[in-house]
């Protein structure tokens, strides 16, 4: 029987589908059609996944920022 390895549950993920390598990158996007302009949504990616995430929201409009995961400070708190 093979059993795939848990994450960590600390560890976050790369956000491709059926990965489950520790991610490396954030990807910080939004949908003007749908966001305000200073709204961010986060994909996270593992290096191997980083360019094809980008390049899916960048050919859309949405890619607004890549950042190293560990420098990443999040959305503001009010």
């Amino acid at each position: 029987m093979n059993v795939l390895p848990t994450p960590d549950p600390v560890s976050p993920i790369c956000s491709a589908k059926g990965c489950r390598t520790p991610a490396e990158w954030v990807l910080a996007w939004n949908n003007p059609k749908l966001h305000t302009p200073e709204r961010r949504k986060t994909w996270l990616a593992c290096e191997e996944h980083r360019e094809h995430l980008s390049q899916f929201l960048g050919v859309r409009g949405f890619l607004k920022d890549v950042v190293r995961f560990e420098e990443w400070d999040g959305p503001a708190t009010p």
